[in-house]
């Protein structure tokens, strides 16, 4: 199913829009009921919400932006997956006896390109995050998704990841069956195969169950996506013993992609449509798939010794600092 329009859900900051909205509605429906031509003043007052939409979301907050990343309505893997790929096969298990509904992955075409993708997927409604652990994958999925770049490594197929999720899933079952061991296994072989990766943020990447899938040559992240070693309010919850203090942590962890991209850590911000992708899942769509096709275009002009070395200088420089004498 290609990504389809939505009847938005409202976040707290998009209510003076939503009001504006409604009055342009009512004022609309009393002219024609009423035979008065008022399109000029129509126009007037659509101008000023989209110079209001533009004025609130150029100026989120970090933890406004969290939101915005977890919005339900916001465009997932597999939204990205079947819009921009000419062709799309999923395929399942680890060969191990497990098949994680979290992480999801197969072979399509992009630009008539062969290429293996995968990403986390979280849920649409209650019932289908639970189906999906709310996009947390469990140890299963991530060697299901080295399962899927082994392949892609041994027939020439770059890698494309897309990354949205709370964290690896959590639970004494998970720890069982070795969700660390399966995320730094994930993590040396990635630094290690010869094909173009490139791994994209599209909402919410936090811990290592987004460092999981994220080791690559390129770091793409959309504007209003999050990357973080912890939410917010874990990290509150720790520090502060009050979850409360979210929106603080939030600001101190450097979660947004302009913070990201000036330390260094992600290498090209996406732009979103106004008011956020899930305002416009096709446009955000389209985006993706340039920036993809342009550095999948780059990285083919390097050897595959070049590109392993710059996956291994990318990471060597993350939380690289220079003390100042006293």
């Amino acid at each position: 199913m290609a990504i389809t329009e939505r009847k938005p859900l409202l976040l707290d900051f998009e209510k003076p829009l939503a009001e504006l909205a409604s009055r342009i509605d009512q004022i609309r429906q009393l002219a024609e009921e009423n035979g008065v031509d008022v399109s000029s003043q129509i126009k007037q007052l659509e101008a000023r919400a989209m110079q209001l939409r533009e004025e609130i979301f150029s100026s989120l907050s970090p933890f406004q932006r969290l939101q915005v990343a977890r919005h339900p309505r916001r465009p997932s893997t597999l939204d990205y997956i079947q819009s921009i790929s000419d062709e799309w096969m999923e395929l399942h298990g680890d060969r191990n006896g497990f098949d994680d509904p979290a992480l999801v992955g197969g072979i399509g075409r992009l630009g008539g390109q062969p290429v293996v993708m995968l990403g986390q997927q979280k849920g649409r409604d209650t019932k289908d995050n639970i189906a999906r652990n709310f996009g947390m994958a469990a140890p299963s999925g991530y060697r299901k998704a080295l399962r899927l770049m082994e392949h892609a490594n041994k027939f020439g197929m770059p890698i494309l990841t897309f990354i949205d999720t709370p964290g690896a899933l959590a639970t004494v079952a998970a720890e069982n069956q070795g969700a660390g061991e399966a995320i730094a296994y994930n993590l040396r072989e990635m630094f290690c195969l010869d094909v173009p990766i490139i791994c994209t943020v599209i909402g919410e990447a936090s811990s290592g169950g987004a460092l999981g899938i994220g080791i690559g040559d390129r770091l793409l992240m959309f504007e209003h996506a999050v990357y973080t070693v912890i939410s917010p309010e874990g990290c509150a919850a720790i520090l502060w013993k009050d979850a409360a203090k979210a929106p603080q942590a939030a600001v101190a962890l450097k979660i947004i992609s302009h913070d990201l991209k000036n330390l260094g850590i992600i290498d090209q911000i996406l732009p979103e449509p106004t008011g956020g992708a899930h305002s416009d899942p096709l446009k955000a769509a389209t985006t993706l798939k340039q920036a993809l096709l342009e550095n999948l275009d780059e990285l083919r002009q390097l050897t595959s010794q070049e590109r392993r070395q710059l996956r291994y200088d990318k990471f060597r420089k993350i939380g690289v600092f220079t003390e100042a004498a006293r």
